[in-house]
């Protein structure tokens, strides 16, 4: 957040003016170096780049109540703005087209930065679809994931709930003001999150919840992310904007499929049709992206090291229980993670995180197809 009073209130003013967009706050900035100095621009300057007449409007006159508003909740501890132009602003999103010129912020704004995995979803899913989504999620954040998605009904929910019941981090990123809650029942669900993890909008407070908003929410949900991955969808689902918006910036798109029958079932059907790849366990996932997130360095060791279990040296010294269990599981040839569940009585996602912090310290490593395997 600009630390300068002026540069600041320049900032949620340009933020505020209709019409503007983060296109052109950014053509602004370049051309003039700062938001307070945008603003110190004669009414002539501004007429001379073409910018719409709302924008201009509110350029000139800004809203003191709005720009009051804003100031008042960015007071509170834990609540944040960050602009494109600071050093933490996310480079994965940076690098999508269109990205926001800033994210108003409640929580931890170092999740940002965090290797993420987007879980999305019908929001009238089945009791089966949140099911998976919340035990992909639980296995993801076990894994040093951060699981990111929209705070809607269905899918979205079940996998913010999912990542926090394993004491993992998820990120809510909503479409609406970040003061506003939608829909209202998850007043208590935005709140933990808030709390616990991190939530995230482009839209000032008090701005309400519109249709429009929610397509411009999901690029920012797919910016973030490495993958997305999307448990049930009918064919007009807005997750499958979100997986669209996600391949074109290069991001693994992951579906999980289902019956023929089931209408949620035939978006991530047309999904794997366009080249989505087809998940049935987390350990798919974990596996496909564990090399995007090392390269993100300084936002996996930390999970890592906040892992309760103790993970071994190099030479495999220090080794919990469990690891050492796991690893006498393996034996010496490849084995997949449904055999080693059934011979160390561990769960899927125990057995999925652990696997991944071991190819990270260098004792085992991917044999493909779903199976690992032991490094003498």
């Amino acid at each position: 957040m600009p630390e300068d009073r002026e540069e600041l209130e320049a900032w949620l003013v340009l933020l505020r003016a209709p019409s503007l967009g983060a296109r052109r706050i950014r053509a602004l900035l370049e051309r003039f170096g700062s938001a307070a100095e945008v603003l110190r621009q004669a009414p002539s300057a501004l007429r001379e780049l073409g910018l719409p007449e709302q924008a201009l409007r509110a350029l000139l006159a800004p809203d003191e109540r709005h720009l009051r508003e804003d100031l008042k909740w960015l007071e509170s501890p834990g609540r944040r703005l960050l602009c494109f132009t600071e050093p933490d602003y996310p480079p994965q999103l940076a690098s999508v087209s269109n990205a926001p010129a800033a994210l108003f912020l409640e929580g931890d704004p170092a999740l940002l930065l965090h290797p993420q995995v987007a879980v999305v979803g019908s929001r009238n899913a089945s009791a089966a679809g949140r099911a998976i989504a919340r035990d992909f999620a639980r296995a993801l954040a076990r894994a040093g994931f951060t699981v990111t998605s929209g705070l809607a009904e269905g899918i979205d929910a079940a996998a913010h709930r999912g990542a926090l019941e394993v004491g993992g981090k998820t990120i809510a990123v909503t479409g609406c003001g970040p003061d506003r809650i939608y829909p209202p029942r998850h007043a208590e669900l935005q709140a933990t999150i808030a709390r616990e993890g991190l939530v995230a909008s482009e839209f000032p407070p008090g701005t309400p919840p519109r249709r429009a908003h929610f397509p411009m929410r999901n690029r920012i949900i797919a910016g973030l992310s490495l993958g997305v991955l999307v448990v049930e969808a009918g064919l007009l689902s807005g997750s499958l904007i979100t997986a669209r918006l996600a391949a074109e910036a290069g991001r693994e798109v992951f579906a999980v499929p289902g019956s023929i029958r089931n209408p949620l079932a035939r978006g991530c059907h047309r999904l794997l049709r366009e080249g989505a790849l087809l998940v049935e366990d987390p350990a798919e996932i974990i596996e496909a992206l564990a090399p995007a997130a090392l390269a993100l360095g300084r936002a996996v060791v930390p999970l890592i090291e906040s892992t309760p279990a103790a993970m071994p040296n190099s030479e495999g010294e220090g080794l919990d229980p469990e690891y050492a269990r796991l690893l006498d599981a393996l034996g010496h040839g490849p084995e997949s993670v449904d055999a080693l569940v059934e011979r160390t009585g561990l769960t899927i996602e125990a057995v999925s995180s652990m696997l991944l912090l071991l190819e990270l310290n260098g004792l085992v490593a991917s044999a493909g197809s779903g199976r690992y395997q032991r490094i003498a």
